[in-house]
């Protein structure tokens, strides 16, 4: 019983702390306009693919007889590995979408009818954005950008909880412990970005609309710079 709460409060408490498990979904969500439901599937899916690295490790150390220190070693190699490709990918992201916002910007045209000049001002952001959006299969390609760096992501708490289980040969308390952290895990994640999200349906900043991809770039890009930098 005090291995399953445990496992239950670590995983609460790793996910809260941790912005990378839900910032990413809700500023992609934000700047790509996808809906709840897709949201919270993709972030259920990038969840499990979490989760799974550290398991497929943290039991084929168990089964070939690793020591603690030597999985937890490998460990912070893969969460340095996946907090640069998330620095990379945000900022890649944010670059791009402050060339978005600088080519979507309103500008004037000039037009003659009859002999009679006059100005006309629009934005692309709003006439043929989607055209210009990545292209539908650049749109595809994001959800999985980001499922492959939640994979290579390890779940750093998870392997300690197992070694104890494994050691006392209980193969009941390993799928236990995997279970419990699994599902608290992947559900704290969809419950933050549902709730972020509806919070955030009824502000409207049309004013930083252009810049949607741009902030969700920044955000992502944070969220690396937080993982490396202060081991979040």
């Amino acid at each position: 019983m005090l291995l399953a709460l445990s496992a239950a409060a670590i995983a609460f408490v790793h996910t809260v702390l941790g912005p990378d498990h839900y910032l990413p979904f809700i500023a992609l969500a934000k700047a790509r306009h996808w809906g709840t439901r897709k949201t919270l599937k993709v972030a259920i899916v990038c969840g499990i693919g979490h989760l799974a690295g550290s398991v497929a490790l943290g039991l084929l150390g168990i089964t070939l007889g690793f020591q603690l220190s030597s999985l937890e070693w490998l460990e912070g190699v893969r969460g340095n590995f996946a907090a640069w490709l998330l620095i990379g990918f945000g900022l890649a992201y944010t670059v791009w979408g402050i060339r978005q916002a600088y080519r979507n910007r309103p500008h004037t045209h000039w037009h003659n009818h009859g002999g009679i000049a006059h100005e006309h001002q629009h934005s692309h952001h709003h006439e043929h954005a989607h055209v210009h959006d990545l292209g539908a299969k650049k749109g595809r390609l994001t959800p999985w950008v980001v499922f492959i760096i939640f994979i290579l992501g390890p779940c750093e708490p998870l392997i300690p909880l197992l070694m104890y289980p494994a050691a006392t040969e209980s193969p009941i308390g390993v799928l236990m412990v995997v279970g419990i952290f699994g599902v608290v895990t992947v559900l704290t994640m969809t419950l933050i970005v549902a709730l972020s999200l509806k919070s955030m349906e009824s502000i409207k900043l049309k004013r930083f609309e252009p810049y949607s991809h741009a902030i969700a770039g920044g955000a992502i890009l944070a969220c690396g710079l937080g993982v490396s930098l202060l081991g979040m």
